[in-house]
């Protein structure tokens, strides 16, 4: 691909229309050939129906066949490390954990994609085709080396039932961060005097594995100041004192909340869908959840079907078949082009509001990628935990926030020397 830098790739295609999004699905023909496709499971049941028709659709349409297997996201996690490790690929897998599309590209073990985002790249949101342009150490260059098809973001979901049975109303929410979550420690306290004695104000992922937790220690730096720990030129900026004050407030609040009782005493070994379950269950009033990455594809080097690979991708991202393929899928996931929900009333429709927002925070309004799209080292922080490592430090270990924060600090400060980046 022709060489880009940062600045170029955000406005590259900003003055491309994108209009007539939904066209009819097209497929080039070529000799058949088969693909092995590993697949994270949906945590709907129609996610997992949707895929299976996609990928019917597409094998009828290039007479090609896709061998695919589906898994949950923690056994198929574990399932790309030993594929990756011992060589014995995959032709095609999803970045689960959301941050290995990053590290597999700095180790060069990822198949340049860049052809495959070039059909459909006026459509892509700038956010996603920052997540994907991964820096390749042995290139010493950046590329594509994933296919982004969804978008995402962290969200509060909230009971409205069980807040005006404390005797509130939504409109009673505060409009800044640390109150508005502490709203929510009262109606634990006005529920639990009614009764329901296994109520939880909030359903905070303090877990040190997973997805969730690494979000949610993102979501409670942003908020509190420390964006610019990583900026777009992939410098570390704990030498900020904002941006360590951001991280020790980070580590602090959840913390705080889970000793205080507002947060269930199971959540330190959480799995990313305990939350969603203890939400569903209604033992908590409100959880932040979501997600801060963008669902991409992505070819492993050894790969024996690359080009079969990108047939496959070059069709999922069609614009109407990837409509169709998120829509049977219950809307769950957001398609990472936003002429898609613009062209199709169904994302909007005011009879499901819950959608209608989710959409226009997650694909319509303003959202910037995760901090390791700048550098692949904040990709080994999460794989590392670092930052539930120092909440666990603080809940389990009785360490000071302050003492456990410089601990993360001086973690953090080492995975980044070993990544330097040379700007492109």
């Amino acid at each position: 691909m022709a060489n880009l830098t940062r600045r170029s790739l955000l406005y590259g295609s900003l003055g491309v229309a994108a209009a007539g999004a939904l066209t009819r699905p097209h497929i080039a023909n070529a000799a058949a050939t088969t693909a092995t496709v590993w697949w994270v499971q949906g945590f709907a049941e129609e996610e997992d129906i949707s895929f299976k028709k996609m990928v019917a659709d597409y094998q009828k349409a290039s007479a090609n066949t896709i061998d695919y297997s589906i898994a949950p996201y923690a056994p198929m996690r574990q399932k790309i490390v030993s594929a990756v490790a011992s060589g014995v690929v995959p032709d095609l897998f999803q970045n689960t954990p959301a941050e290995v599309i990053a590290l597999l590209a700095w180790d060069d073990r990822l198949v340049d994609v860049s052809d495959v985002i070039e059909t459909q790249k006026p459509q892509f949101t700038q956010t996603a085709l920052l997540t994907v342009n991964c820096y390749n150490n042995a290139e010493k260059k950046r590329s594509f080396y994933g296919v982004p098809y969804t978008v995402g973001c962290q969200t509060n979901h909230i009971w409205r039932p069980l807040v005006e049975k404390a005797g509130y109303t939504l409109e009673d929410l505060p409009k800044t961060w640390d109150d508005f979550y502490d709203f929510f420690k009262e109606v634990q306290n006005k529920l639990r005097a009614q009764g329901m004695r296994h109520i939880y104000a909030m359903g905070f992922q303090l877990n040190t594995t997973g997805n969730d937790s690494n979000s949610l220690f993102n979501s409670f730096l942003i908020a509190n100041g420390g964006q610019n720990i990583v900026t777009n030129d992939g410098k570390l900026h704990l030498d900020d004192p904002k941006v360590r004050e951001a991280a020790l407030k980070a580590l602090t609040y959840p913390t705080t909340a889970y000793k205080e009782g507002f947060v269930p005493p199971g959540a330190i070994n959480w799995n990313d869908a305990d939350d969603n379950n203890a939400f569903h269950g209604k033992q908590i009033v409100m959880d932040l959840d979501g997600s801060l990455s963008t669902e991409v594809a992505i070819i492993p080097k050894g790969a024996k079907n690359v080009e079969t690979a990108k047939g496959f991708l070059k069709y999922l991202i069609q614009p109407q078949v990837l409509n169709e393929y998120l829509k049977a899928g219950l809307g769950r996931n957001l398609p990472a082009m936003p002429a898609i929900v613009k062209d199709d009333p169904w994302w909007l429709d005011p009879k499901d509001p819950h959608r209608v927002a989710y959409t226009q925070q997650g694909a319509l309004g303003p959202t910037v990628p995760t901090f390791w799209t700048s550098n692949p080292a904040y990709a080994q922080v999460q794989n590392e935990h670092v930052w539930a490592t120092a909440w666990a430090d603080i809940i389990s270990g009785g360490m000071a926030p302050q003492v456990a924060a410089e601990k993360a600090f001086k973690r953090v400060e080492e995975i980044f020397a070993k990544y330097p980046i040379a700007q492109s």
